[in-house]
């Protein structure tokens, strides 16, 4: 939920810059030195670890992790979750803790370097641990309906010489991320990615967070840390493949890192964690780490059913990503969805609300539907019934002590 501003938008530039090198090439060969020796200007230093957690993890997984944030701190036991650009396995062996032996972890990165690396202490995490929940897949985070994996292995026995092979092999992809993707639709409780999303092509980072939403199940969220800055990287910047791999480059203005996610369809886009500092300035513009929540599920029809929200401040009003503006302390009127979406127990935004529930119940199997695009403030007739004529009296001995003075 959103203060009601009058700052206009400014549209977001990711998609439309072009650099002059192969982005994902500079970034495979710096992480894959990253892998086999420690480099500290990989991303920004990232403190604040439960040591409990860390004190699990072999030392070389911590000692060749590159991140900008802990976004596994927002994970629950019992959940399903995704960590893409899983690098060397840091997080997910963190959230193999978190999550227990009812979650599960799947680990993405398209590095065989840090593939072999995190896959290495599988056996040795399961022992430690006393059951095993982390795997680690090849794919690309762009695309995380391939098995990269799978189609190596289609390669290795088919190879291409032909471009009506290499159509045969585009097929084979098209048909596994349909039949078989690597990750499936609405699958996943949390995805997490550290510091990684800023090392995606410009032109693939739409389909990147249109991917994020694929996966999630309704009611999920995503959780990413990862650099921002505070103007648009020049293009000095953008043509230096060392500021790229290096987590610069790549950067998210800030403004348009939160509008990738509404665009995407997200809803409660919220800023955990903002670096006070910047991390680095070059050329004047300011890139630090920024942790962003987002969740999945505002989609769908709109039912009334006579229920109501207060919003209960301090703002005067606030909007949310739909477009609805409510008003302190008035029973706004809202469909079916967005109570729920309101008053979940998981809701970003139930802590400013209050709740109005019907005196009777309306059967969503009968109700009408709700016209969203209007703000109505709703009648209290409209909750109790027209015909709502109780009356309640209180026992004096009910309420309170009668030896309390303030009684």
């Amino acid at each position: 939920m959103t203060e009601i501003a009058t700052n206009q938008q400014i549209p977001c530039c990711e998609a439309s810059e072009t650099v002059a090198y192969d982005v994902e090439q500079a970034v495979l060969q710096r992480y894959e030195a990253g892998a086999r020796q420690p480099e500290a200007a990989l991303c920004c230093p990232t403190d604040g670890y439960d040591a409990h957690h860390l004190a699990k993890l072999p030392a070389e997984i911590v000692e060749k992790d590159y991140g900008c944030g802990d976004p596994t701190k927002y994970v629950e036991s019992g959940e399903t979750v995704v960590d893409l650009g899983s690098g060397a396995g840091k997080n997910c062996y963190i959230l193999a803790q978190k999550v227990g032996a009812t979650g599960r972890v799947i680990g993405v990165d398209f590095n065989d370097e840090m593939l072999s690396l995190s896959r290495k202490y599988l056996d040795a995490m399961a022992a430690a641990l006393g059951y095993r929940n982390v795997s680690f897949v090849k794919g690309k985070i762009q695309d995380l309906a391939l098995d990269r994996d799978r189609a190596q292995a289609w390669l290795t026995q088919h190879p291409i010489t032909a471009l009506d092979q290499l159509s045969a092999f585009e097929a084979e992809c098209d048909r596994w991320r349909q039949d078989e993707p690597l990750i499936a639709d609405n699958s996943i409780d949390v995805v997490i990615s550290n510091c990684v999303l800023n090392l995606v092509r410009p032109q693939d980072k739409q389909q990147l967070f249109q991917e994020l939403y694929r996966v999630l199940k309704r009611g999920g969220r995503a959780v990413i840390s990862d650099i921002v800055c505070d103007e648009d990287p020049t293009p000095a910047i953008l043509n230096d493949p060392e500021l790229w791999s290096g987590c610069i480059a790549g950067a998210f203005r800030e403004d348009a890192f939160l509008e990738m996610f509404e665009q995407a369809g997200f809803y409660g886009v919220e800023i955990l964690v903002r670096q006070a500092e910047p991390w680095q300035v070059i050329d004047g513009i300011e890139f630090r780490s920024m942790t962003v929540r987002a969740f999945k599920g505002k989609d769908g029809a709109c039912w009334e059913r006579n229920q109501a929200v207060v919003y209960k401040g301090p703002w005067k009003a606030v909007q949310d990503d739909d477009g609805h503006t409510l008003y302190r302390g008035q029973r706004m009127a809202v469909c079916d969805k967005t109570f729920q979406i309101y008053t979940d127990p998981k809701s970003p935004y139930q802590q400013d609300i209050i709740p109005v529930l019907p005196q009777a119940n309306v059967p969503l199997a009968t109700a009408a539907s709700f016209d969203c695009a209007r703000d109505l403030v709703r009648h209290p007739r409209e909750t109790k019934g027209l015909e709502y004529r109780a009356t309640l009296t209180s026992d004096a001995n009910s309420c309170c002590d009668p030896s309390d003075r303030c009684c």
